[in-house]
């Protein structure tokens, strides 16, 4: 399946950022590319700043144009989405990685998350939610599609190997900490734990970041995705 164009780049709707998110296409579909850039490029705070049409030009192409996201499909003919989100994910300061795909199975939507990407989701998405979703991922905030985030539970829900693991995992965090890693795996940004839990944002980025050094992963998706996995949220 390939996007849709539409008219043109979405419309502004608040205040000009000086300093738009800068995004990298990667998809072996040129008409998806274009579609994308018509629909991106140039749209509310963000800038495409370059494209690649297999996993395995990703490295290049970001040595020569720093980006805050990677619009990422899974299957190419040469290096593969997942492969692909590791290895940007691997870099010094790398971008957040969003995978837009049709494909959706437990076994991709699992194996890029757990790959380090931020987000996932579908491209026949409305191009303002892939927007957002581009706009969120550059802010840390997880992002998945209503569907995949359903087909993940149900297939993490019958996983007791998991569970236990998982479980296990979260049982070295401290109990605020355990809170705010339960608030994660319910997709809640920063101020929306601040409010649940009676804390400051700053405090909340805190408890995150703790939340992450001690599990040893590496965004707030793959939190959510743990979170999941122990049947906590």
């Amino acid at each position: 399946m390939t996007t849709t164009p539409g008219p043109g780049p979405l419309p502004a709707t608040g205040p000009v950022d000086e300093t738009p998110v800068r995004i990298v296409l990667v998809d072996d579909d040129a008409l998806v590319r274009a579609g994308l850039r018509l629909m991106l490029d140039g749209a509310h705070g963000m800038r495409v700043v370059a494209e690649a049409a297999d996993g395995a030009d990703v490295p290049g192409v970001l040595d020569a144009h720093p980006a805050d996201v990677v619009l990422m499909d899974l299957r190419m003919p040469g290096v593969d989405g997942v492969t692909a989100t590791r290895r940007v994910r691997a870099r010094p300061a790398p971008p957040a990685v969003v995978v837009l795909t049709t494909f959706d199975t437990a076994e991709e939507v699992g194996g890029a998350l757990r790959a380090g990407a931020a987000g996932y989701l579908l491209k026949d998405m409305p191009p303002a939610r892939i927007a957002a979703a581009v706009h969120a991922a550059a802010a840390g905030e997880p992002v998945l599609a209503p569907d995949v985030a359903r087909r993940l539970m149900a297939a993490v829900a019958g996983s007791d190997g998991s569970r236990d693991r998982a479980r296990a995992a979260l049982d070295a965090l401290t109990a605020r900490e355990r809170d705010v890693a339960v608030e994660l795996g319910l997709g809640a940004s920063n101020a929306d734990i601040a409010a649940r839990l009676y804390l400051s944002v700053p405090t909340v980025k805190a408890h995150v970041s703790s939340v992450l050094e001690k599990l040893g992963l590496e965004n707030r998706t793959q939190v959510a995705l743990l979170v999941h996995d122990a049947g906590e949220a």
